[in-house]
């Protein structure tokens, strides 16, 4: 079966293969347009179940395999960030997904088209469709290259701050003084040096962070910290 020339350009951006068009399109569709529209189609909610369920398999993986020394509690909240819906709609929006999407006219009246919460269930509804149409190995592959190749400034930007600031809330409960940041010690050449950095609460070195820059190794001592205290 032929590919629609709209979606065969989408295809070819996010260089990606399809076997079967209509598999395609359901990802695409919304329960709002085959209503109105009257398409005897399946809506995109049960590929968006699907693409869920891969999306967590293929993130956890890749996150057990590169920080092998974080424990389950920080590994979990490293995996909800790459998967909330704000990421998943943000990296759907680059991709131009609500141009393809098929809404109701009141939906796309409505802005969905750019609503975040349809993007990110567009986003896995896709990753299912992939699934079912090339295999697992090209759900990974396109997450690797889509999603996971820019993982270190998600967690960057939207996760490693929170442990600094809930470690301070915290101590800040029983202490005056703020939590402190010791570097213990560092390898490597400065293009791709390591950094361990310890917490310091009242005086006391708590747990040792690492990481490829001082902040990266802060906000990994302040997890570990966290997780020692039974807060995280």
């Amino acid at each position: 079966m032929s590919i629609d020339k709209s979606f065969t350009e989408l295809l070819t951006r996010l260089k990606v293969t399809f076997k079967n068009e209509q598999l395609l399109k359901t990802a695409f569709a919304h329960r709002s347009y085959l209503n109105e529209a009257g398409k005897d189609w399946e809506s995109n909610e049960r590929l968006e179940f699907l693409g869920d369920a891969i999306l967590a398999y293929v993130v956890s993986a890749f996150l057990y395999r590169k920080y092998p020394e974080q424990p389950e509690g920080v590994l979990t909240n490293m995996r909800s960030t790459i998967v909330k819906t704000g990421t998943l709609a943000s990296i759907a929006e680059e991709l131009d997904f609500g141009a393809y999407l098929f809404l109701s006219k009141g939906e796309l009246e409505g802005g969905g088209a750019s609503n975040p919460s349809l993007l990110a269930d567009t986003f896995e509804a896709f990753l299912g469709a992939l699934y079912l149409d090339q295999g697992l190995a090209a759900a990974e592959e396109f997450l690797n290259r889509i999603l996971l190749a820019r993982s270190p400034q998600i967690l960057d930007k939207q996760l490693n701050s929170d442990y600094k600031s809930k470690l301070q809330e915290i101590v800040q409960t029983f202490s005056r003084v703020a939590p402190t940041y010791r570097v213990t010690k560092t390898e490597g050449p400065d293009h791709a040096k390591t950094f361990w950095v310890a917490v310091v609460i009242d005086g006391v070195e708590k747990e040792t962070g690492q990481g490829q820059s001082k902040q990266e190794a802060e906000q990994d001592a302040a997890a570990k910290t966290l997780e020692k205290m039974g807060k995280l």
